[in-house]
């Protein structure tokens, strides 16, 4: 029988195989300049965030959507309300009352936003968020005290109103890694918000149901806007930030989200059941 570590090294392996290959197919389709829907990445892990990466994300499914609605009568996904949900780790360590952050612009932005201001910011306390979405209410719990920087990113992003009016690209239903992914305005999984985060992880750092983390691409620090929320089994190597948990109302969402399965029917697509962001607050 397998590890847990050697799980997670597979996980890595297929997620990072995924994404290379749909980047390659990205770059042919703008080549082509086609214009297509394809599902993002999430992040989990590379992704952009997270990609896997669970891009900004993770990688995804090679095969086009099917027509959601048909889709939904041939596929289902889990059903994982009835597991438990995973507290939120804890810093071996814990930070100092503020940290200094710093988010370097890079590529422009999918959608304009401001970078928050570098410099010192808190690293005490939760704060309140909640997702309006076309599937229910999603509500989370930010934690400065886990990742200050990140937290900082997501409140500003939030405030702008970057994430109102777009739409979460991923859902993986496989054993091992069951998130939805969110957070690319372009809903393709690799857009961002024209500046990087940093990392903030530690050793010792895993993952399960109920936590909010980052998605990322494969190169350290490469954090944006996507994010992913897991629901079930998540089985990653503990390079994705978390900076969060999700409430029991956004569970209940997820786990609705979930069970309507995803578009390709591999275990890794877009969701049957649409998740728009209609709005986001936070605070």
């Amino acid at each position: 029988m397998a590890t847990n570590e050697q799980r997670r090294e597979a996980a890595k392996r297929k997620l990072a195989a995924q994404q290379a290959h749909r980047v390659e197919r990205a770059r042919k389709q703008k080549r082509n300049t086609t214009i297509a829907v394809v599902a993002t990445v999430l992040v989990v892990a590379v992704a952009a965030g997270g990609v896997y990466a669970l891009t900004a994300a993770w990688g995804g499914g090679d095969t086009e959507p099917a027509d959601p609605a048909a889709q939904a009568q041939q596929d289902t996904g889990p059903d994982t309300s009835g597991l438990p949900i995973v507290p939120l780790p804890t810093r071996p360590t814990a930070l100092p009352g503020s940290v200094n952050c710093a988010y370097p612009t890079e590529a422009p932005a999918s959608k304009p936003v401001d970078p928050p201001a570098d410099g010192e910011v808190s690293a005490e306390g939760t704060v309140p968020a909640s997702f309006s979405t076309s599937a229910g209410t999603i509500d989370l719990t930010l934690d400065r005290a886990l990742a200050p920087c990140t937290v900082h990113s997501f409140e500003s992003l939030i405030q702008q109103g970057y994430y109102n009016g777009t739409s979460c690209h991923r859902l993986t239903t496989s054993p091992g890694l069951q998130v939805l992914q969110c957070g690319d305005p372009t809903g393709q999984g690799a857009g961002g918000p024209g500046y990087t985060i940093p990392d903030e992880v530690f050793d010792g750092l895993s993952y399960g149901r109920g936590m909010l983390a980052m998605a990322k691409t494969a190169a350290p620090n490469s954090g944006g806007s996507q994010f992913f929320m897991i629901y079930g089994d998540a089985q990653l190597p503990p390079e994705y930030t978390v900076f969060g948990s999700i409430g029991e109302e956004g569970l209940r969402t997820l786990d609705a989200v979930a069970r309507a399965g995803e578009s390709v029917g591999s275990g890794d697509g877009t969701p049957n059941m649409p998740v728009d962001i209609e709005t986001a607050t936070v605070g």
